[in-house]
């Protein structure tokens, strides 16, 4: 049996107020021609699939075609996608009925029988090889909020009630295989141990408390394809626990990575092989480290110019960080004109004053824009100010759970 992994699409995300649509664009285009030439048996999308919880109708448009076009290029093809953290479960689950028909199962949230029991039946979708016999099983696990994993049948320690969640799944796969069908889970979670990136991922629940041990699945899981880490990897070096990471890069912080799909080749349940599919960029991010505004300006000055012949579409993001003494009032309007005729766009100036002490001084001095922090930073640089003193732990998960209730309120498409 052949999987294509791939995980973490953000449809719908612009970077500092730009859409990426063309990026997705072409970005769909590209694994569709994958799926073609490689003919896998299985393609799994390990969640964040949206950006936000009420995505724009294009980015839904452009899931739903793309869905259709992998469909009718092979009928055979069986599509497992869930719920990350940016999605809303509900909105996932919505087409279910009409996408189950184009061998696609959606699944966005866990549900709990009327005696408190996992309905794990909804979890566990058969894998079909290319001669229709099946040849494994699709653990499908969305992201998993507090309210969902914790109350009366599993307490109130949310890590408990995921690796409850975790066990009780993989015991009924196990029960309902016959020999030689694989285990195959699919996971939107942060695993402890894995590289998160700068500013992409949105925290999960609060610091290292989130993370999730390995040992959550057991030998009997032949491979794991994560989502919610952007940054490809395995996690604790194992080969079979996988973040195949984004399809693009999603912040500035991100240019480096090797974006990529994975390719799992399985023979029974042994996994042989798992081959990484660079994913070529349509759109570069182009970043100015932080100098002198006059560097800069030179910096700028030897960009190339615009080739009226190439796609607009296709010039560079760009980030420009400027080191000052003391505020510049016509910033903008200096770096704007130094643009001028170049192939680049701007998408964002960020000014570091220098100060006169160390280089912690100057990080600390340094201007940071809302769209940088995350709620929980917010909530404690909030809490500094309002008390004189650093938020505590346990306050920091309790803004965290009403932080999930509050996103979960806004998810009824």
């Amino acid at each position: 049996m052949r999987l294509f992994h791939t995980s973490d699409w953000h449809l719908g995300q612009n970077l500092h107020g730009q859409e990426r649509d063309f990026e997705h664009a072409c970005f769909l285009d590209w694994l569709l021609g994958q799926l073609g030439l490689h003919r896998p048996d299985v393609l799994l999308i390990a969640g964040d699939i949206f950006d936000t919880v009420n995505p724009p109708l294009k980015a839904q448009e452009r899931l739903y075609d793309f869905i259709i076009s992998a469909h009718e290029q092979n009928p055979a093809l069986t599509i497992v996608m869930i719920a990350g953290n940016h999605d809303s479960g509900s909105r996932i689950e919505l087409p279910a009925p009409l996408m189950r028909r184009l061998r696609t199962h959606a699944l966005g949230r866990v549900l709990w029988l009327d005696d408190g029991q996992l309905d794990v039946e909804r979890l566990l979708i058969p894998l079909p090889d290319a001669n229709g016999e099946i040849a494994g099983w699709c653990l499908a696990l969305p992201f998993l909020r507090p309210a969902e994993v914790t109350g009366a049948q599993l307490g109130d320690d949310y890590l408990r009630g995921i690796g409850q969640v975790h066990e009780w799944l993989i015991a009924a796969a196990n029960a309902k295989r016959q020999p030689g069908q694989a285990l195959v889970a699919i996971s939107h979670a942060h695993m402890a141990g894995g590289s998160v990136s700068e500013d992409s991922e949105r925290s999960l629940i609060i610091g290292n408390a989130e993370a999730l041990p390995a040992s959550l699945f057991d030998a009997s899981v032949s491979y794991v394809a994560l989502g919610h880490l952007h940054k490809p990897q395995r996690v604790n070096g194992e080969e079979r626990i996988r973040y195949c990471g984004s399809p693009i890069p999603l912040s500035f912080s991100e240019i480096g990575y090797q974006h990529q799909i994975l390719d799992v080749q399985l023979d029974g349940e042994t996994l042989v092989s798992v081959e990484s599919r660079l994913i070529p960029r349509s759109v570069n991010l182009q970043r100015l480290e932080a100098a002198p505004l006059a560097d800069i300006l030179k910096q700028l000055a030897d960009l190339p110019d615009i080739d009226l012949l190439a796609e607009t579409q296709r010039q560079p993001w760009l980030e420009v960080r400027v080191r000052l003494d003391e505020p510049q009032p016509d910033l903008r309007h200096q770096v704007e004109n130094a643009l001028q005729g170049k192939a680049v766009r701007l998408v964002r100036i960020a000014a570091e004053y220098a100060g006169s002490g160390s280089h912690e001084d100057s990080q600390e001095d340094r201007l940071i824009e809302l769209d940088q922090l995350t709620p929980q930073e917010l909530f404690s640089r909030a809490w500094q100010e309002s008390y004189g003193n650093e938020v505590d732990e346990q306050t920091l998960k309790d803004f965290a759970v009403l932080l999930q209730e509050v996103q979960q309120e806004g998810e009824q498409p």
